[in-house]
């Protein structure tokens, strides 16, 4: 089975597609994937679907959401009752592997809710998590070629918004916030460790364009700032300097934050931005000597 909830939902098993099409069951389909190997309990579906007041059918309902979703599976895997006109053959069920799991093996009742048995590397969302976890790591081991190849992967993953063709309750709305923050999170991590292999001309393009896109993301703006003053361009950092300045104080009635700032003066003293940005620069140190 593969399912991927980064940009619109897609679901398929053996080459054919297990995608409910009204809202809710893609919505219950969604949430299970994203919770894989974990019971989703009953309540938290419910409260997905219909929120906090339920109906007092809900319970039923659900159950045949969950039923509906095991039929499609059935017949996904050539299994016998699969549903009419699913394209599946008696053949087919015929050569079915006999230890492969069923639908309810995959999609298990459990005590309270409901588990989707199936591994992290068929789930996008959770295969972009575990490749970000690891490109962090390798940021951190100051393997920056290896951060900056894993960080890439996982967001080539990327379609779209998640779960951009789902209504959002109040559990599946977390996971897209969370997922964003992850993939920007990601994004500004794979930036900085092209930064500091010396890939500066590489990334320009790319972040002037996020500058346009995520206005007020004040590392990315950094990042650009940085990526300026590595190709000789100080005055086109300075320049997104006050860009961002004048941005953030019209929004939100802020200054720049303190890192910015000290980046900031950096440039203009023409010392290693990308070391100012890191916290390593001269003039860090002479602030903290005295």
């Amino acid at each position: 089975m593969r399912i991927r909830v980064l940009g619109t939902l897609h679901a398929e098993t053996a080459g054919v597609s297990i995608a409910p099409s009204a809202a809710k069951p893609r919505q219950i389909l969604a949430l299970l994937a994203l919770q894989s190997r974990h019971i989703v309990p009953v309540s938290d579906l419910m409260e997905e679907v219909w929120g906090s007041g339920p109906p007092r059918s809900a319970p039923t309902t659900l159950q045949t959401y969950i039923l509906q979703l095991r039929r499609r599976l059935r017949a996904a895997l050539g299994e016998p009752g699969s549903l009419p006109g699913s394209g599946s053959s008696g053949s087919s069920a015929a050569g079915r592997d006999p230890y492969a799991p069923s639908d309810k093996e995959i999609l298990a009742t459990r005590h309270g809710g409901y588990q989707l048995e199936i591994a992290d590397c068929d789930v996008d969302a959770l295969e972009f998590t575990q490749l970000t976890r690891t490109g962090h790591a390798a940021y951190e081991a100051g393997d920056m070629a290896k951060s900056s190849r894993l960080l890439e992967t996982a967001l080539a993953l990327w379609r779209g918004p998640a779960l951009a063709d789902l209504p959002h309750g109040k559990h599946l709305s977390i996971e897209a916030t969370r997922l964003e923050e992850s993939r920007l999170g990601a994004l500004e991590r794979r930036i900085d460790a092209d930064l500091r292999m010396g890939r500066h001309r590489e990334v320009l393009g790319e972040l002037c364009a996020l500058r346009g896109r995520y206005p007020l993301y004040e590392n990315l703006h950094a990042l650009l700032m940085v990526a300026f003053h590595q190709d000789g361009r100080s005055s086109d950092a300075l320049i997104a300097f006050r860009r961002l300045r004048s941005t953030l104080v019209e929004e939100l009635g802020l200054e720049p934050s303190p890192r910015i700032d000290r980046l900031h003066q950096a440039i203009l003293r023409g010392e290693d931005a990308l070391d100012a940005w890191r916290g390593t620069g001269s003039g860090q140190a002479a602030g903290l000597a005295g």
